[in-house]
């Protein structure tokens, strides 16, 4: 499953979550955290409620909910019901969850809470927990590791204003906290999911930030508006030149193997087991976004 964009959509705002589909993210991520005013969060649950609801919305995207922070259970009263109180199948108007997304995660226990949460409603979704503390931060590795986490977000956002930092342009201030979080859902075998760029406007500049996650090893970024999707959509997505030496390292290194060598020469680059990693990535990358590594 691709993960390289994941577009935020207002949970109060109905006619935006109905539209988010035509972006071509790969998650739909409805909010009822930050994009929602306290006193709107009661509307905001029954407009969600209603769209995920509605058998006829069934995006090809996976589809999340950004719970509270203060009140996940109230939120999935909302969303579901209460344990046997909660529709048992989509036949009978259950709402369509694929994955939740808690924010400001500082342990695993708030992860298997959630987690235990959705199970008592008959649910079982992808967690996407979001790390934009800095207890979240230095806490990475044991969130990821959480039974339930199936991808970790860094937020640099919140992380800054924890910090008392300057958020800058180079994001100087951010980078080691970008690289721990990476590096603890790489540990974890979990998806990595970038923060947002918050210019909207700026396409080129959201074109850099997100070539420079991916090569931090990134899977995916953040979008907080349409416009955003396909620049991230493209950033993710392995060119026609990684695709061409990707197949050329594998099959070279099946011809090697039956050989029986575990060096070998393409182009003139010596290939050994970390390039072949790379190659079997790219091509992964290419079949999860759909294309024909052949």
């Amino acid at each position: 499953m691709a993960r390289r964009s994941l577009l935020f959509s207002p949970g109060d705002r109905p006619d935006l979550m109905r539209k988010a589909p035509d972006a071509g993210a790969d998650v739909l991520c409805f909010d009822l955290e930050d994009a929602v005013a306290p006193a709107r969060r009661g509307e905001a649950r029954a407009a969600v409620r209603g769209v995920l609801g509605d058998p006829d919305f069934d995006p090809d995207a996976e589809v999340c909910v950004r719970l509270t922070e203060t009140d996940p259970t109230a939120d999935l009263d909302a969303l579901v019901g209460r344990g046997s109180e909660s529709t048992p199948d989509a036949a009978e108007g259950r709402p369509r969850l694929d994955a939740v997304m808690l924010p400001k995660v500082e342990d695993a226990d708030r992860v298997s809470t959630v987690a235990a949460l959705c199970a008592d409603r008959g649910l079982d979704p992808a967690v996407f927990a979001l790390v934009e503390t800095a207890g979240g931060v230095l806490a990475a590795r044991e969130v990821s590791e959480a039974d339930a986490t199936d991808a970790l977000v860094f937020g640099a956002e919140d992380l800054a204003a924890d910090l008392g930092a300057t958020r800058t342009d180079e994001g100087t201030e951010v980078l080691y906290a970008r690289e721990h979080v990476v590096l603890a859902a790489s540990a974890a075998d979990v998806d990595a999911l970038d923060t947002v760029y918050t210019d909207f406007s700026d396409t080129e500049g959201l074109r850099e930030e997100t070539a420079f996650a991916r090569t931090l090893g990134y899977d995916g970024k953040l979008a907080i508006h349409p416009a955003q999707v396909a620049p991230i959509n493209e950033a993710f997505t392995p060119g026609r030149d990684e695709l061409e030496w990707a197949r050329a390292v594998l099959d070279a290194r099946d011809e090697a193997a039956r050989e029986g060598r575990a060096v070998f020469e393409v182009d003139g680059e010596m290939i050994d087991a970390p390039l072949i990693a790379q190659a079997e990535q790219i091509v992964e990358r290419a079949e999860a976004a759909g294309l024909d590594p052949r």
